[in-house]
């Protein structure tokens, strides 16, 4: 399993594996053949059909200003349905081509080259993770830092420095959200909104929405976010753990701790099944995201690791079946209320854990091969294309 380093990503939104992930290919693509001229990429499956809303296009020619760029719509025996071409040539003839997969949260693979990053986690899933944290007596925080070491910590620090930065960004700006839905952007007259006699868990609920909101909002502006584990369902985490550090005084080495926790969660679900809406729907984005802040959460609160497992399987098991179906291809309707209500389920999630723990029957791993199969059965259209459900049934 890979560093959690690869988990949070900070880049330019809308989504990482339509943005972030081209823009990573691309980059390749020009290191492998700096000795071309032009270029010619196609875009295959959910690529072709939502990459127009998703900025596919313009995250390429970022760097590859002059390339040619096709959309095919045809083909759909694909290893994976974020799928590119990339082909290089110089003064007209063909000198090369990459086949890339952008798989989630703007991580790519080369097809024939070995996996970007080297393994750090030798065990496989959650449960040998937990088995081996109870045979040594520590503690799971304390299992990620021996493994991520202070590279990591100092890494994760700037994550977190990263996603506070587009909380604040996104309370402050308003304005119409691009893409031509007529969105306004809601953050900041939902954190400002106080009812009569507003209640402490309404208020709470209130401001946590309006942080992911926030987040979501600047990501839909194609501005710099974190993957968490990706663009679309960025807001998730932070929220929470910005209005645990601002609003209930957590320190920031607790709150960094935390995102560890979350990280590892992220990266066992991504190691076993996926978190990329084109695969698997929008349960491998909000539904990976809840379960991510659900298990950071309860570690802030310093529960016991079955605890964090416990929250951390209930956040994904209520996520199960959850499609993506951006309408006009945009992330923004349903992606952006869909962050705020799942940091509310994260935040049930941990409540339930306190005290049902010892009751579960299910195990985080068991919840993820499920909700991989359960992707898999999805229909194609219900998979990041924009050819059903809101997607297609909304009329504007």
């Amino acid at each position: 399993m890979r560093s959690i380093k690869s988990v949070y990503r900070i880049g330019q939104g809308p989504s990482s594996s339509h943005s972030v992930g081209p823009f990573r290919a691309a980059k390749r693509c020009r290191e492998r053949f700096p000795q071309a001229d032009h270029f010619e990429v196609t875009l295959f499956g959910s690529l072709a059909h939502t990459g127009e809303g998703h900025g596919t296009g313009k995250a390429i020619r970022r760097l590859l200003p002059e390339c040619g760029l096709h959309y095919d719509f045809e083909t759909t025996d694909l290893p994976h349905p974020n799928t590119m071409l990339f082909e290089a040539f110089r003064e007209g003839e063909k000198i090369g081509q990459l086949r890339i997969f952008s798989i989630g949260g703007g991580s790519i693979r080369i097809e024939g080259d070995p996996p970007e990053d080297a393994e750090t986690y030798p065990q496989k899933n959650f449960g040998e993770m937990l088995y081996d944290c109870y045979l040594e007596n520590v503690s799971l925080t304390d299992f990620i830092w021996r493994a991520e070491g202070e590279d990591g910590r100092t890494y994760l620090t700037k994550i977190w420095a990263a996603m506070q930065e587009s909380v604040e960004r996104g309370l402050q700006a308003e304005g119409i959200l691009p893409g031509g839905l007529n969105l306004p952007r809601r953050a900041k007259s939902l954190l400002e909104k106080r009812c009569y006699n507003e209640p402490p868990d309404v208020t709470m609920n209130r401001k946590i929405a309006a942080y992911a909101y926030a987040v979501s909002e600047e990501n839909a502006c194609e501005n710099v976010v974190v993957t968490a584990p990706t663009c679309g369902s960025c807001g998730v985490l932070p929220s929470l753990l910005y209005y645990m550090q601002h609003d209930k005084g957590f320190p920031e080495e607790e709150i960094v701790d935390a995102l560890a926790v979350g990280g590892l969660i992220g990266n066992v679900i991504r190691t076993n099944a996926s978190i990329s809406g084109a695969e698997c729907g929008c349960q491998a984005e909000i539904g990976s995201a809840s379960s991510m802040a659900a298990g950071a959460l309860a570690a802030l609160y310093k529960l016991s690791a079955p605890q964090i497992e416990y929250a951390a399987e209930s956040a994904m098991e209520h996520s199960l079946g959850l499609t993506c179906d951006p309408v006009h291809g945009l992330v923004q309707i349903p992606c952006i209320e869909r962050n705020a209500v799942g940091a509310m389920r994260a935040m049930t999630a941990v409540n339930l854990s306190r005290f049902l723990y010892a009751t579960r029957k299910i195990s985080f791993d068991e919840v993820v091969a499920t909700m991989y199969q359960t992707g898999k059965d999805l229909h194609e259209k219900y998979r990041e294309t924009s050819h059903g459900g809101l997607a297609m049934l909304y009329k504007n």
